[in-house]
C-alpha cells in the first residue's frame, strides 16, 4: 500500500495561497528548495488538483532552461518532468509532460491509487487534498509554515466530519524563521 502525502507551503495563518491565489508571499531559500526536491525525489508519483496544475505546469516544464535557474532549480524541473503525474479535474480536456486526467471520482481513484503496490504519493491543491483528508486517505502532513499573515486565501486545511489525531515526527528550521513541523496520521 502507498503512502499518501499533504504537503506546502503555508503561511503563519493557515492559508496555502493569498486572496486572488496570490503565492507570491513563498520565496523559499536556497535551503528550503532543497529540502522540496529531496523530498520531491522519494515520491512515486504526485497528484494535483487543477489549480496547482496549472501553476505548477505554468514554470517547471522549462524550468532548467531558464537562464537564472539556480541547480536545484534545474534539478526540480527535471524531476518534476520526469515524476508521473495524476491531475483530478473535471475543466480541463489534456495534460502533457508525464501526467495522466481523471475527470470522475478522485477519493475513488486516490483509494485505487494507494492500495497499489509502490513508494510514496504526493497531493497537491487544497480542494483535491480536502476529499483526501475527509475520506482519511492522507497518512503524512508536511507543513512549511512562513512568517507572514495574509488575511484570507485558500486555506491548508479543509472543513473535516471527525477529528484526525497525529503524530508529530519532524521539526525544523529553515533560514528567514521558516518551519517544518511534519506529521504522520494516527490510525
Amino acid at each position: 500500500m502507498r503512502k499518501l502525502i499533504f504537503g506546502m507551503n503555508v503561511t503563519l495563518d493557515g492559508y496555502v495561497a493569498a486572496t486572488g491565489d496570490d503565492i507570491n508571499w513563498s520565496r523559499p531559500s536556497d535551503e528550503l528548495f532543497q529540502w522540496w526536491l529531496d523530498r520531491e525525489r522519494t515520491r512515486d508519483m504526485s497528484l494535483y488538483g487543477r489549480r496547482l496544475w496549472e501553476t505548477m505546469s505554468a514554470s517547471w516544464p522549462t524550468g532548467d532552461r531558464q537562464p537564472d535557474a539556480t541547480p536545484a532549480q534545474i534539478a526540480f524541473a527535471r524531476n518534476w518532468r520526469d515524476t508521473p503525474k495524476v491531475v483530478f479535474s473535471a475543466t480541463l480536456d489534456e495534460v502533457d509532460w508525464n501526467t495522466r486526467l481523471v475527470t470522475g471520482d478522485a477519493v475513488a481513484e486516490i483509494t485505487r491509487l494507494k492500495a497499489e503496490d509502490g513508494g510514496p504519493m504526493r497531493i497537491g491543491g487544497a480542494t483535491l487534498a480536502g476529499a483526501a483528508m475527509r475520506a482519511g486517505l492522507i497518512d503524512e502532513y508536511e507543513i512549511v509554515t512562513h512568517p507572514v499573515l495574509v488575511g484570507g486565501g485558500t486555506p491548508f486545511f479543509t472543513a473535516l466530519d471527525s477529528r484526525v489525531n497525529l503524530t508529530l515526527v519532524e521539526t525544523r528550521t529553515f533560514p528567514g524563521g521558516v518551519v517544518l513541523t511534519r506529521y504522520e496520521t494516527r490510525r
